[in-house]
C-alpha cells in the first residue's frame, strides 16, 4: 500500500489535472461545449440509447442530461425517436452531422495530444492509458466497465477521447 505522503501527492496532481481538461475542452468547436462533445462521444463509442442510458454514462443527473442533449439535437448532430419497446421513452442517434462533429473533435484531440506528448515514448502514453483506466475501474466508473480492455493492451480508441464530466 502507497504511504500517505503518495496519495496527498496524488491529490495535488488530480487538482491540477483541471488545467488539462480546461486545454483540451478549449480546442473544443464553439458551438460544442464539453457537455455536448460528452453525449456525442458517447452516442459515438456506445451506439443508440435511451436518455436514461446516457445520463448514467455521463453520472450527472437527468435534467442535465435533457439540456446537453437538447443542444446537440437542436444542431442537428443527433435525433431522438419513439423507443419501439416503450413509446414513452426516446431513443438517442447520432446523424451524419453528429458523426462528423465527433470525427472534428477527434482530429482536434488528438492533435492536442499529440502536440503535448510529443516528447512521451509510445510506451509511456501507453502506460498512462492502462493506469487512468484502471483508476477508472477502482472507482467502478460504469463508462470503463463497458470497454474495459484486457489489461495487458490498453484501449487505443479512434474514435474521439473521452471528454466528459
Amino acid at each position: 500500500m502507497a504511504e500517505q505522503a503518495q496519495y496527498e501527492e496524488l491529490i495535488r496532481q488530480f487538482s491540477a489535472f483541471g488545467a488539462v481538461k480546461k486545454e483540451m475542452a478549449r480546442i473544443l468547436p464553439s458551438d460544442c461545449p464539453s457537455g455536448s462533445a460528452a453525449v456525442l462521444t458517447l452516442l459515438s463509442r456506445h451506439g443508440d440509447m435511451r436518455i436514461s442510458k446516457l445520463a448514467e454514462l455521463l453520472a450527472v443527473d437527468m435534467s442535465v442530461t435533457s439540456r446537453h442533449v437538447a443542444h446537440v439535437a437542436e444542431r442537428g448532430w443527433i435525433e431522438r425517436s419513439p423507443d419501439p419497446a416503450d413509446k414513452r421513452s426516446r431513443i438517442l442517434r447520432l446523424t451524419p452531422a453528429g458523426e462528423d462533429r465527433v470525427r472534428e473533435m477527434s482530429r482536434r484531440t488528438t492533435q492536442l495530444l499529440a502536440e503535448r506528448l510529443s516528447d512521451w515514448s509510445d510506451e509511456d502514453v501507453a502506460q498512462l492509458t492502462r493506469l487512468m483506466t484502471r483508476l477508472r475501474a477502482s472507482f467502478d466508473d460504469c463508462r470503463s466497465a463497458h470497454r474495459a480492455p484486457p489489461p495487458d493492451q490498453p484501449e487505443l480508441s479512434t474514435r474521439t477521447p473521452a471528454i466528459t464530466q
